[in-house]
């Protein structure tokens, strides 16, 4: 069984939350980022704590960065449907399109929820490949791993972009508004610490980005 809880493949796009990988380490980890965003530090929360290994913190919080978009998807599924959101988009000027390399190698266009779909089934892959993601405390990373994480937060990000583009109305009648925020500027945070992400591609939320990095 991976060391990571899998959830059901019945339950499309939305799946029960990731654990952190085993071992004191990871745990420690763990610890520190929630004992930060309970403090409400977020630029504290996102930096690399003083002796650690940048790997094991970009994997630690590429679990938990996962679990929070899961989340704030899964409550609104019921409104992001194929008929609601043919296309997985971010306004009229941003389209995106599905290819992972190895099942769909040529870009295909999908609905949203068909994105999501295979972009969190695409992620779970990861995360349970101990080859990328290893699970024994002090096993090697791979070379490639941060060009992994680029590409995981990447695509986590346009999660972000067709929510606050497409969906921000029913997130204020839901009353989530200031989760989402909270959340997003944590990523967002995250994200530009480690430049994992081009500026180029967070361009369809740059209204919002914008007072976070003049905060920084």
């Amino acid at each position: 069984m991976s060391f990571f809880a899998r959830g059901s493949r019945n339950q499309r796009t939305f799946r029960p939350k990731k654990s952190a990988p085993s071992g004191n380490k990871a745990m420690q980890l763990k610890r520190h980022i929630d004992a930060t965003l309970g403090n409400g530090n977020l630029r504290e929360a996102v930096r690399l704590p003083i002796g650690e290994d940048l790997n094991e913190w970009l994997a630690v919080n590429t679990v938990d960065f996962f679990n929070q978009v899961n989340i704030l998807y899964g409550t609104l599924m019921e409104f992001c449907t194929p008929a609601t959101c043919p296309t997985m988009s971010a306004g009229p000027k941003y389209e995106y399109r599905w290819a992972d390399g190895v099942k769909i190698k040529r870009p295909i266009e999908v609905s949203a929820p068909k994105y999501v779909e295979y972009l969190m089934d695409w992620i779970e892959a990861q995360l349970d490949d101990e080859n990328t993601f290893p699970q024994k405390l002090g096993a090697p990373f791979p070379p490639n791993f941060r060009d992994v994480v680029k590409t995981i937060f990447k695509r986590l990000f346009r999660v972000y972009a067709h929510i606050y583009h497409s969906h921000f109305q029913i997130i204020m009648k839901l009353k989530e508004e200031a989760h989402l925020n909270t959340c997003f500027k944590h990523f967002t945070l995250f994200t530009l610490e480690f430049r994992l992400i081009d500026r180029a591609e967070l361009a369809p939320l740059s209204e919002l980005i914008d007072p976070i990095i003049l905060g920084c």
